[in-house]
């Protein structure tokens, strides 16, 4: 078996390739929900084993609604990933989280529409704990790399995902912000939630390209104005990284490692072998094939 990847981190918007990865090698992973959006980068940064997934794909072909989300955490889970550190472009719902700040969220509001969300259709039925849908210790530690940067940093606070790819509407954007959302983008979710079933810590670094609709006084959101700020909080989100990466303790003593062994409702002797043989990187543990 190939020595594992313990730590991946998945490329949003403008983030299609690693600066300072040292790559080792391209892996292209099959897997049964298809193919990942691209193939995955394994290398060394800063002194550390990681693997890394452009979400978009280079040269950004796929919308948020298009994304081979399954593939994409199938593949890394079967690398051996056990923390994921997504980098998301969003919008600011909030005056005092301003465009270029990073924000590391503790929240998710799921407005998408019909975006597959579990490994498990079809059975064995599994219902995962997601009161806490990032992981609380690799969200800790990301922020503390992010602010080692310099960078203005939110710690917590609220993710709407909505479904994309046209950017809200204003009534909507002033809905959002009374509901008490903090930032607003387009892929946080079903990835969080696959993550969860993986077993998988997941967190998130939001890098703030703009102030959504809602703001009176700031021109409204573009693919102009998102690209060119993401350019700038692209470079902060890498050094930020850099920084995070060496932090990440060895053992993980969160619930995201153990996230399905209460979860599965069916029972084990109504899972056939063919389940088990294609869902082995998630079940193997509990349910031998």
């Amino acid at each position: 078996m190939p020595t594992p990847v313990p730590i991946a981190v998945i490329g949003g918007s403008g983030l299609y390739q690693m600066e300072g990865l040292r790559v080792i090698e391209e892996v292209k992973v099959s897997t049964p929900f298809g193919d990942p959006s691209d193939t995955i980068l394994v290398g060394e940064l800063e002194g550390v084993r990681v693997a890394f997934l452009p979400r978009h794909g280079r040269g950004h072909r796929f919308s948020p609604s298009a994304l081979p989300v399954r593939a994409n955490l199938f593949a890394l889970k079967t690398l051996g990933v056990e923390r994921v550190i997504s980098v998301s472009a969003v919008g600011s719902l909030r005056e005092d989280i301003h465009p270029l700040d990073l924000v590391v969220p503790d929240q998710v509001i799921d407005r998408t529409q019909g975006r597959p969300s579990t490994f498990f259709e079809g059975g064995p039925v599994v219902h995962i704990a997601f009161a806490n849908p990032f992981c609380p210790v690799l969200s800790q530690v990301l922020a503390r790399g992010a602010e080692e940067t310099g960078a203005r940093v939110h710690l917590g606070g609220t993710y709407i995902c909505i479904e994309g790819p046209a950017f809200s509407t204003k009534a909507e954007s002033h809905l959002y912000r009374s509901w008490g959302a903090h930032i607003i983008g387009m892929t946080a979710l079903p990835e969080a939630k696959l993550a969860r079933e993986a077993e998988m810590c997941y967190a998130i670094l939001a890098v703030v390209t703009d102030y959504d609709v809602w703001h009176p006084t700031h021109e409204q959101v573009s693919v102009e104005v998102v690209l060119q700020n993401l350019q700038k909080g692209t470079a902060t989100a890498q050094k930020a990284l850099r920084h995070t990466l060496p932090a990440i303790p060895r053992e993980r003593a969160c619930p995201c490692a153990t996230a399905l062994r209460d979860a599965i409702a069916t029972d084990p002797r109504l899972i056939g072998p063919e389940v088990r043989r294609r869902l082995a990187p998630l079940l193997g543990k509990y349910l031998p094939a």
